[in-house]
């Protein structure tokens, strides 16, 4: 820095010298040294000893107030305290046309700006360097402030950390990149790395490891961001690859709200297309330029073996089996597993809190496609035939166990698919299929989202697939049970291929049946309608079960326990209400009625609240009433509510 200062104060009295010299002034005329930076400038842009020369001449005008009357007096006019393109080539030594041209380095880079308002010519027209190249000439070298607001630094992350920032299966991807990248042409167009996959820190840091590698630093930026306009684009596309060149520095773009097609996504392609530096772009679907070649690399957390391996290194002896509970359930990378596990201090947390833990961080964000569950259904709720509670207790044990049979038993390394659980529900309304989802989620302490179909499907061509794609990344993390309610709407048979609308609709089909097989957390699927589900999702459904309607004695057993303690009974004859025939559903609904219509009367509940609420509830349903039914102990419930008793 200090050299560089003092043969820039060397090179402007050189300057000075000259111009002094050719205003006719008797001065010794004094050599003109190329400071450190213009150098560099000259290496970089390939600019000619005239091009260095009028940028000098330009700085002169910034840092030295006395070239400003010299200036006016070379031009024979004492407003024209300015350089001019006339002056510079008055100045120095063979002058030459290009340097004017918008083509070529001095206004192609923007290092200079032409202060013109279309009636002078080019010639006579002010120059003013621009204040990036200003600040570089002196010494300092700082992001373009008109490029701060569009970029951010990726510095380097996690340091005196105990866990190494990339798993080994990450760091291969890092060394692979870097092989790639050695091997192209010198010169010639770097090809782009397509960062796909879920865990986006990960995808960073192996960005970070690359560049550092060519003595880089890494800039971020969102795709969305990139100016749309032609004028803007070009200026931001020129400042961003002298940027490039200033400060060694390679790009990282964040395309995940960026959709192909969109005027955001032509934009990206655009600059892509124009690019020649090393750009990363931290892609799912965005559609890249033809002439740019590209390398697409998916970057997955690490493998539940490494993750095991990470909390095993964190957690004491006292740690017990926590290490593959937590592994074979979430799915985190070493920082997030390093966050949860050191929180506690050096005392290992029990496994019970590392697992709330790693729940909280998992949470995901599935903006308005899902619906979070309060769930507090327990098995003591749950009334179905012993089969079927067998059944759901398999679906319990299975993803409990899942560590044990995948990594220690050597399943993971014979299966590439089919490693999670799925389960379809089938049976008519109100039989417990949400009640019974509850249970598993409630049993098993992982967040239930029921999965709202109207706002993943989307009558636009490849918009329902999109939606998918973000609620299973979504959910991959571990920490979710995806509940898909009246699921033969999303998941029906495909049909014949007719016209378009056939063809988009199988696709989406066939797009649910690569996820549903691909997701490694539990998926629960709900119809009324078993036979309107497509066969081929049966075949990748580990468990069918089916909720029968209840028979009488599970109707009394439903009706025993439908109505909290706390509630104020009278005399209730559960025999004759486990008569009516009612799914759990409908016995749930008119025990809330009822409980109102007592506490309406301010009476505890009796039979004729209850009965009344069953007459109700069957209108409601379009079935027929059958007064025998609504009659115990000489109470008749009436149309309204209220209650006759016989003479």
């Amino acid at each position: 820095m200090q050299d560089n200062q003092q043969v820039l104060a060397t090179a402007l009295e050189g300057l000075r010298s000259r111009l002094q010299a050719k205003a006719g002034e008797e001065t010794p005329i004094l050599s003109i040294p190329t400071p450190p930076t213009l150098q560099y400038l000259g290496d970089c842009f390939q600019l000619s000893p005239l091009e260095q020369g009028i940028l000098l001449l330009c700085v002169a005008i910034e840092l030295d107030p006395a070239i400003t009357h010299l200036c006016a007096r070379l031009q024979g006019d004492s407003t024209k305290i300015y350089p001019t393109f006339s002056l510079a080539f008055n100045v120095f030594d063979e002058p030459s046309w290009e340097a004017m041209s918008s083509e070529h380095p001095l206004r192609y880079w923007r290092l200079l700006e032409v202060l013109t308002n279309g009636s002078v010519p080019l010639m006579l027209s002010p120059l003013k360097i621009d204040d990036r190249i200003l600040n570089f000439i002196t010494g300092s070298n700082q992001l373009d402030h008109r490029l701060a607001s569009l970029l951010f630094p990726l510095s380097k992350r996690r340091n005196n950390t105990q866990l190494p920032n990339l798993a080994p299966s990450q760091q291969q991807i890092t060394q692979e990149i870097c092989q790639i990248l050695q091997h192209s042409q010198l010169g010639a167009s770097l090809p782009i790395i397509q960062l796909l996959g879920s865990d986006a820190l990960a995808k960073q840091q192996i960005a970070r490891e690359v560049v550092a590698t060519f003595g880089r630093s890494l800039y971020g930026l969102m795709g969305e961001l990139i100016p749309a306009a032609n004028s803007e684009f070009a200026e931001f596309m020129r400042l961003w690859e002298r940027e490039e060149h200033l400060l060694a520095l390679a790009l990282y773009i964040d395309t995940q709200e960026v959709t192909s097609g969109s005027t955001s996504g032509v934009v990206l392609r655009r600059f892509l297309s124009q690019n020649r530096g090393l750009l990363f772009l931290d892609s799912r679907v965005t559609s890249l330029p033809p002439n740019r070649d590209a390398i697409a690399i998916t970057v997955e957390k690490p493998t539940p073996k490494e993750q095991r391996h990470a909390w095993e290194s964190l957690l004491t002896a006292e740690g017990g089996e926590s290490p593959l509970i937590l592994s074979s359930q979430f799915n985190l990378n070493f920082g997030e597993i390093e966050e949860i596990a050191t929180v506690q201090g050096k005392e290992t947390p029990p496994t019970e809190k590392l697992w709330n833990t790693c729940l909280q961080r998992t949470q995901p964000r599935l903006d308005n496609l899902a619906q979070r569950l309060t769930v507090k259904a327990t098995w003591d709720h749950l009334v179905l035939p012993e089969e079927e509670v067998g059944l759901l207790q398999q679906i319990v044990h299975q993803v409990r166990l899942r560590g044990q049979v995948y990594d220690q038993w050597g399943f993971r390394d014979r299966l590439n698919r089919g490693l999670g659980t799925a389960a379809l529900f089938a049976g008519e309304s109100g039989t417990g299929k949400t009640m019974a989802a509850e249970v598993i989620a409630n049993e098993l302490n992982l967040h239930l989202y029921r999965i709202d179909l109207s706002s993943v499907v989307n009558k636009y061509i490849g918009e329902t697939e999109k939606n998918l794609r973000r609620l299973f990344d979504a959910a991959e993390e571990g920490g979710a049970i995806l509940f898909f309610d009246e699921a033969d709407s999303l998941f029906g048979k495909r049909s014949e291929v007719k016209d378009s609308h056939d063809r988009y609709a199988n696709l989406e089909i066939n797009y649910l049946l690569q996820r549903i097989e691909a997701y490694r957390g539990l998926a629960i699927l709900a119809t009324n309608l078993k036979d309107a589900v497509d066969q081929a999702f049966l075949r990748r459904l580990r468990f069918i079960i089916d909720f029968p309607f209840p028979s009488a004695e599970y109707r009394q057993q439903l009706w025993c326990k439908v109505f909290p303690p706390q509630l104020p009974l009278g005399t209730l004859d559960y025999a004759h209400l486990g008569r009516l025939n009612l799914t759990g559903g409908a016995i749930y609904n008119i025990a809330i009625n009822a409980a109102f219509m007592a506490a309406e009367q301010g009476k505890a509940l009796e039979m004729e609240h209850i009965l009344s609420a069953v007459r109700a509830e069957y209108k409601k349903l379009g079935r027929p009433i059958y007064e025998a039914e609504l009659q115990w102990d000489g109470v008749v419930a009436d149309d309204l509510g209220a209650y006759a008793f016989p003479d």
